[in-house]
């Protein structure tokens, strides 16, 4: 019987390309958990009425297209943000399935969103209007760590009267 032979490949190299592997993917993981992060800090800047943290969240050129209007430069978004999440309503984010497209330094985000709006009386209400959209972002690595450069929202449904 006669043994089959494979060609040898040196240890280290192949200690190598695993490192390598291994290396690019847990980079990929920490891109992943980073934008995640920051889709889930915007949900939280709107609905707590954090607009300061928009510094850490947008690039200084980030662009929008919501509901709520365009706007162009982070000082922008925040003004919109600040007109359309007002003290006198109570606005929380569901923010799911958020599907993150890596390409080097540049990422494309796809998530569901549903907003509901209530009264903000002083106790529990019922929400007057609640809305289903689709938030398209894309998202570049700074200096300072993954920001988001432009978010768009595609509203799909929405029931009650918008405030």
């Amino acid at each position: 019987m006669s043994k089959i032979r494979f060609p040898a490949r040196p240890l280290p190299l192949l200690a190598r390309a695993t490192a390598d592997t291994t290396q690019r993917q847990l980079r990929e993981l920490l891109d992943r958990n980073e934008i995640t992060a920051l889709v889930d800090r915007l949900g939280r800047a709107l609905d707590e009425g954090h607009f300061d943290d928009f510094q850490t969240l947008y690039t200084p050129d980030a662009t929008a297209k919501t509901p709520g209007g365009k706007a162009e430069g982070r000082d922008a978004l925040t003004a919109q943000a600040r007109r359309n999440h007002s003290a006198d309503k109570r606005i929380q984010h569901f923010i799911s399935n958020v599907m993150i497209d890596l390409d080097n330094d540049k990422a494309e985000v796809r998530a569901n969103l549903i907003a509901t709006f209530a009264p903000s009386t002083g106790t529990i209400s019922e929400p007057q209007y609640t809305l289903g959209e689709i938030y398209r972002f894309d998202a570049i690595r700074t200096a300072t760590g993954w920001r988001l450069s432009r978010v768009e929202t595609t509203p799909i449904w929405s029931t009650g009267t918008r405030p």
